[in-house]
């Protein structure tokens, strides 16, 4: 007969601690292999949207990196004086800064890239054919919980 522990909770809360237990063993994991590479996750998540998307300004870093201002700030400032990313400014904007990924910055996050390889691919041989689908369903989640949201989280890792 199964434990208490291995039934679902009838109110639903078991989906809602196994998601935020999934996070944290993720998120620690991707830490630790980027802590190798004298990185944090924060940086490489910063470092992907740039990649990924060019120039971007402030707001939408900080949505994607899910920091709040003051500690993004004093992160782009730390990461502009190591050369990884470039303050620009709009060309359609004037008023408006964009922060760039740099070709030191493009480095580094092919070397972080790689480092998190392991952990990702993981990830998605866990998930297998249902990596796009699980994907799905927490961008639904997302804008559900969050329907100003600028952009939805990138739920699968890499």
């Amino acid at each position: 007969m199964p434990s208490s522990a291995d039934r679902p909770s009838p109110n639903g809360d078991d989906s809602l601690r196994l998601l935020s237990l999934v996070e944290r063993t993720l998120t620690g994991r991707l830490e630790e292999a980027l802590r190798s590479c004298d990185s944090s996750l924060d940086q490489w998540r910063i470092l992907r949207l740039l990649a990924d998307r060019g120039g971007s300004p402030m707001n939408v870093v900080a949505d994607h990196a899910m920091l709040l201002a003051p500690k993004l700030s004093k992160l782009v400032d730390r990461m502009v004086a190591a050369n990884l990313i470039l303050r620009r400014q709009d060309h359609e904007d004037r008023r408006r800064v964009l922060i760039v990924v740099s070709e030191r910055g493009r480095r580094a996050l092919a070397e972080w890239d790689e480092a998190t390889a392991e952990v990702r691919a993981q990830f998605r041989e866990l998930l297998g054919a249902d990596a796009e689908q699980f994907g799905a369903l927490l961008r639904r989640l997302q804008d559900g919980l969050d329907p100003a949201a600028v952009e939805p989280s990138t739920a699968v890792p890499g």
